[in-house]
């Protein structure tokens, strides 16, 4: 993508096979991934941060990244002083991009110093804010609360959505549903076809933990609609959706027994399977 003039943004999990041993595991692999995207482009790309709650691995990923000379990393949902200046240190453009984006955690981590909010709406696929505010509520007002580029996602998957970004004050657009159809996104061929033959009416929202999420209808995310249909609570709907190995079932192996394909509300506007240069085009046709 970025030799299309976007911005590849490598994942935490990226160039894994299989689950990861440890997270050292995981660091190397991310490491052999970021060379190999360097091997392929000299353009400009970013790595994601992932870390839990204690904090406990940030500083052997921060120095990988540096180390390797990223160009920019998505900060998620951790506010925290020392990593904003870390990579402020090191010259790394930093996007921040909380769970559910308030005013209050934008205001933080401009004031800590990131250069980008990305303003993340119920209309996202994944893990889904736990707050219901769609693209037109949150982009604007976190665009009006901050100093810094916002930068819109949620349901984005043609170029109408990328200009009524711009118009609500975005100065840029985070895709995800809509490369999952590009021809180099190692998802399973038949998840592919699955979104492209899908819109958001096909959708099947549910709670679990850390708040919502929603799948195409699969037949484990059928199972999972009738569990909370049962009146499941959060933890036993997680135990059932096995955690986040469902995404890797679901999406990387293509298992609908056993997995979910989470994508956003913008599944409706995914006609194709592409080459990502053509959907960068497609999306950015305006500012060629």
């Amino acid at each position: 993508m970025s030799n299309s003039g976007g911005l590849d943004i490598i994942g935490p999990n990226a160039g894994q096979d299989a689950p990861p041993k440890n997270r050292q595991d995981s660091l190397d692999k991310m490491r052999a991934e970021i060379r190999k995207t360097k091997s392929l482009t000299d353009k400009p790309f970013g790595a994601t941060l992932i870390n839990g709650p204690d904090l406990s691995f940030w500083r052997p990923t921060v120095q990988m990244l540096a180390e390797e000379g990223v160009s920019a990393v998505l900060i998620n949902e951790v506010l925290d002083p020392e990593i904003f200046d870390f990579f402020k240190q090191h010259g790394i453009k930093t996007m921040y991009r909380a769970l559910t984006p308030t005013v209050a955690n934008s205001q933080e981590a401009e004031r800590l110093g990131a250069d980008m909010i990305i303003a993340t709406s119920f209309d996202e696929g994944g893990t889904v804010p736990s707050r219901v505010i769609g693209t037109f509520t949150i982009v604007p007002m976190i665009a009006d609360s901050v100093n810094i580029p916002v930068v819109a996602t949620g349901g984005i998957s043609d170029v109408r959505g990328v200009r009524a970004s711009f118009a609500l004050g975005a100065e840029g657009v985070y895709v995800g549903s809509g490369f999952i159809v590009a021809d180099e996104c190692p998802a399973d061929e038949k998840v592919k076809q699955l979104i492209v033959n899908s819109t958001a009416e096909d959708l099947i929202l549910f709670l679990t933990l850390p708040a919502y999420y929603r799948t195409l209808p699969t037949e484990n995310g059928k199972k999972l609609a009738e569990l909370e249909a049962q009146s499941a609570s959060r933890e036993e709907m997680f135990e059932a959706m096995d955690s986040y190995h469902s995404l890797w079932q679901g999406m990387r192996l293509g298992n609908s027994d056993k997995g979910v394909v989470s994508v956003g509300t913008g599944v409706s506007m995914i006609k194709a399977v592409r080459p990502a240069s053509e959907i960068v085009a497609d999306l950015m046709q305006d500012f060629v």
